[in-house]
């Protein structure tokens, strides 16, 4: 065992309560582009090297079956938590943006070890995050 390793997080989940207006706000404050939509969840390319994945709740709790096999259910609840890797220099630009898009900075937090952190919420409460590098010692 190692010698296996992953190669990174591929896909991150969201369970949101109106799937159009996640999808419009993600969209809209971050500029990334659809993979896939239908009426249950929608698949978003970050940076053509993660997949944030939306599901509308519930729609995915009793799993899904088709000829290449079986998606075991899933599905989430309460207020989750994700981040998003962003430069230094781009830290204040990103503070103009989310004003201008009357999204409301809940916090601003400076790493002791470096770093600091935007702290913002999505239509579903999620607690979103833009962060600097310093804030872990891999980025």
């Amino acid at each position: 065992m190692d010698t296996l390793k992953v190669k990174g997080v591929l896909e991150t989940a969201l369970y949101v309560s109106n799937l159009q207006v996640s999808i419009d706000f993600y969209k809209a404050i971050f500029n990334i582009d659809i993979l896939i939509e239908n009426q249950s969840f929608c698949a978003l390319n970050i940076f053509n090297k993660q997949v944030l994945l939306l599901f509308q709740k519930g729609s995915a709790s009793q799993g899904s079956s088709s000829s290449g096999g079986i998606i075991p259910p899933h599905d989430g609840f309460g207020n989750l938590h994700l981040a998003f890797c962003i430069s230094e220099i781009d830290l204040f630009p990103w503070k103009e943006w989310l004003t201008k898009n009357k999204v409301e900075i809940e916090s601003e937090y400076k790493w002791e070890r470096g770093g600091t952190s935007l702290y913002f919420r999505d239509p579903d409460n999620h607690l979103l995050e833009l962060a600097t590098p310093g804030l872990w010692t891999i980025y």
